[in-house]
């Protein structure tokens, strides 16, 4: 990779880890004040649940779209471990061309959904639906672009990453 475009990647994916630190927080902060509310004023508020919920859903989609690395997804380590290397490349290829055409038939209608969403608002907090779950849309497009760029690179020959326990370091 170029030395521009990994320094434009490396510093996108600070702003990106920083948006993930920021929804940490304010989940956090939202549940301090919950339990301050409910404890010691004694007057339970009803807002925070709905906001922890949503800015755990916006942390763990986010987080997934643009902080997961390859070497951190979910494999059958059983048998991807002991294939050969190109073996693997061929399981990145279909898997990721699977994972593309999943994600590519399954956006317009997610799309639509999260579209029409916007006539309804959450319990507490007023906000449009649309608003809250529009991350999804954000998370299905960065894993079509995720998963064609590996099987770009896959086929280009690039290395799969170690699933070996025993090969990796802690």
């Amino acid at each position: 990779m170029k030395p521009k475009m990994l320094r434009a990647s490396r510093w996108l994916r600070r702003r990106a880890e920083d948006v993930s630190v920021a929804l940490l927080c304010a989940m956090f902060a939202t549940f301090l004040v919950q339990i301050f509310a409910r404890y010691v004023l004694n007057k339970p508020i009803s807002w925070s649940e709905e906001a922890i919920v949503t800015t755990w859903l916006w942390t763990v989609l986010w987080g997934a779209a643009f902080l997961l690395r390859e070497s951190d997804e979910i494999r059958f380590d059983i048998v991807y471990s002991k294939v050969s290397a190109r073996t693997r490349r061929v399981f990145t290829v279909l898997t990721g061309v699977a994972l593309v055409v999943l994600y590519g038939v399954s956006l317009p209608a997610a799309y639509s959904y999260v579209s029409f969403m916007k006539v309804e608002h959450s319990a507490s907090l007023r906000v449009p639906m649309n608003w809250l779950y529009c991350v999804f849309i954000i998370f299905s497009v960065a894993c079509i672009c995720r998963y064609c760029w590996l099987v770009y690179r896959a086929l280009r020959g690039a290395k799969s990453p170690e699933t070996d326990p025993a090969k990796l370091a802690d």
